[in-house]
C-alpha cells in the first residue's frame, strides 16, 4: 500500500526535573478522505510512538522504553471549530490548518524518567507519528485498509542519544 508523505523532520530528547522530555515535529498534509471524515463528525486519532533500545552483542537488545501517546482531532459542526484533545488537555481552533499544526509539534511529552537509563550510555532512539485506524468506526476501518489516502504514517526517525554524565 502506498503511504501519504509523512515525515518527522526533528527530533530532539532533553533532561529537565528528572526525566527525559521529546520534541519531534512532523510534516504532512490530510488527505482528502480523512478529512471528509472529519468533517462528517469521525474523529481521527494520531499516535506517536516513541522507542529507546540499546545494543547488546550477547543478546537481545534492551528495551528501557517503549510508549506511545495519541491525540485525537475533532470538529463541532455547530460551533465550526476544531478540537484537539489529548490527555486531560482540550484545545480548540478555528482552522484545521492551525489544529493539524499543534498536532505536528510534540513538545514536552515526557518519554521516559531517569533510573531507565544509564548516565554515559548510547543509546538508539527512534519516533514516528501515524493515523490510528484501529480507531475509526468499523465501516470505515473496512474502507481505509483498501485506500491509500488513510495510509497515513511516517518513517521511523532513528537518532542516537547519549545520557548525559552529570545529571
Amino acid at each position: 500500500a502506498h503511504r501519504q508523505v509523512t515525515e518527522a523532520t526533528e527530533a530532539t530528547i532533553e533532561y529537565q526535573d528528572g526525566g527525559f522530555d521529546l520534541a519531534a515535529s512532523f510534516e504532512f498534509d490530510l488527505p482528502p478522505a480523512p478529512e471528509e471524515a472529519l468533517h462528517k463528525g469521525i474523529s481521527l486519532y494520531f499516535v506517536v510512538d516513541f522507542e529507546l533500545t540499546r545494543p547488546r552483542w550477547y543478546w537481545f537488545d534492551d528495551k528501557p522504553v517503549n510508549t506511545s501517546r495519541s491525540v485525537r482531532l475533532s470538529y463541532q459542526p455547530l460551533t465550526r471549530q476544531y478540537r484537539v484533545s489529548t490527555g486531560g488537555l482540550q484545545l480548540p481552533f478555528s482552522r484545521l490548518k492551525s489544529a493539524l499544526q499543534f498536532i505536528q509539534r510534540v513538545r514536552g511529552w515526557r518519554v521516559f524518567e531517569r533510573n531507565a537509563v544509564k548516565p554515559g550510555e548510547s543509546y538508539h532512539a527512534q519516533v514516528r507519528m501515524r493515523l490510528d485506524l484501529s480507531q475509526l468506526p468499523k465501516p470505515f476501518q473496512i474502507n481505509a485498509v483498501n485506500t491509500r489516502d488513510w495510509n497515513l504514517a511516517s518513517d521511523w526517525r532513528r537518532f542516537i542519544y547519549t545520557v548525559p554524565t552529570d545529571l
